[in-house]
């Protein structure tokens, strides 16, 4: 394997998450590889303790939270120019198996066709509860899957063509990003990697799900634990993400099921007493359906009653 990688790893706070990470991807096997951080703005010192615990680490500072996309977009870039072969992108709230970036790599190599690649997620905990094994996409309900979630690991899921991969550990190869470009940063984060993993398929390579490949993710897999950020990005950037790729003769049904979902999920979300939450949501809706993308502020509170927004494309 002599594939050159570059792993890079996205962070916004989460110091001691981030060096967990670091320490996991120092130990990894594969040889050519090289790691980069982005950091989008932390406050905790993180950018500071990187340089003090790896002073050879390449490190970039952008200055400003620019979510999934925007962050890790400024990392490819400076990856492609420096001639890596393979991109891997890799959230700092992770841990990696010694082997995953040298089995990724391995069956990448093995196979041409494979654009993007992922690898088994599991939850945080110890143990082999799955958080991801590959994900599908569910055109007619507008929703998208990640595979296996809440199972335990007994070997059901064997490596294989899938739709999408979690963006928490995704392996993408230069030549798919030459032909379909970057992360598209109207989503700000969350459903862009399945946007990406859409395209790369479409442009003609395979998208792999890798169970050989292991790490971990500190993610909650339960929807009543996710916040309202969470949830506002989720709502609108499911919009987007139909409205965008579903087949013309679904689209109106999946749009539909879409916009059904989120606003049941608003009234659930306030009949259990969760009324940012229930904002958060509706506001998702309401700047969904005004096609106003970005990054948003304060998406369940206050700012979010007065639709209040910042940096929007």
């Amino acid at each position: 394997m002599t594939s050159r990688v570059f792993i890079l790893v996205l962070c916004h706070n989460g110091l001691e998450l981030t060096l967990a990470c670091l320490d996991s991807l120092r130990q990894q096997t594969y040889a050519h590889s090289e790691v980069l951080v982005i950091d989008n703005a932390s406050q905790d010192g993180t950018p500071e303790a990187i340089r003090a615990a790896y002073p050879d680490l390449g490190l970039i500072r952008t200055g400003a939270n620019l979510g999934y996309a925007g962050g890790n977009n400024v990392g490819i870039r400076v990856a492609l120019q420096r001639g890596a072969d393979v991109i891997f992108l890799v959230n700092n709230d992770t841990l990696l198996a010694p082997d995953c970036v040298a089995r990724l790599v391995g069956a990448l190599e093995a196979d041409p066709r494979i654009g993007v690649i992922g690898p088994m997620v599991y939850t945080w905990d110890e143990g082999q509860l799955i958080s991801s094994a590959g994900g599908a996409i569910d055109w007619w309900h507008a929703d998208a899957i990640n595979m296996g979630m809440g199972e335990l690991d007994r070997g059901q899921y064997g490596a294989r063509p899938v739709d999408f991969v979690n963006g928490c550990g995704l392996m993408i190869t230069r030549q798919a990003i030459e032909r379909v470009g970057l992360l598209d940063e109207r989503y700000f984060m969350y459903w862009e990697e399945t946007d990406w993993c859409v395209r790369v398929r479409r442009a003609g390579f395979s998208v792999r799900f890798e169970p050989g490949a292991q790490m971990r993710h500190k993610a909650a897999i339960r929807p009543d634990r996710l916040g309202p950020m969470t949830l506002y990005y989720l709502t609108r950037n499911r919009l987007l993400f139909f409205a965008t790729h579903t087949p013309l003769p679904l689209k109106p049904v999946a749009l539909a099921h879409a916009l059904h979902g989120a606003l049941r999920g608003a009234g659930h979300e306030r009949r259990a007493g969760r009324a940012e939450h229930a904002r958060a949501i509706q506001l998702g809706i309401v700047h969904g359906l005004q096609r106003r993308w970005g990054r948003v502020d304060e998406p369940g509170g206050q700012g979010a009653q007065a639709g209040m927004v910042r940096g929007v494309t």
